[in-house]
């Protein structure tokens, strides 16, 4: 799973541009990794924000808890 994110990671990213320095892919990386974990749509989440799919799977374990 490693190598899987880190080929999206270079193919997304690193490999898209010219870069002045390690400040910069610091600063670039920083925001990608928000982004991925925040925003990006996948298929395997039916194309939902994971922060979306997250609050669902803790409300699910909530209900389950007050159920119990």
């Amino acid at each position: 799973m490693a190598e899987a994110l880190n080929s999206v990671y270079k193919a997304e990213l690193i490999d898209c541009r010219e870069w002045s320095g390690l400040i910069e892919v610091m600063a670039e990386t920083s925001r990608w990794i928000g982004w991925y974990n925040r925003q990006r749509l996948q298929s395997a989440s039916r194309y939902r924000p994971p922060f979306e799919v997250q609050a669902e799977w803790t409300n699910q374990g909530a209900a389950a808890s007050v159920a119990a």
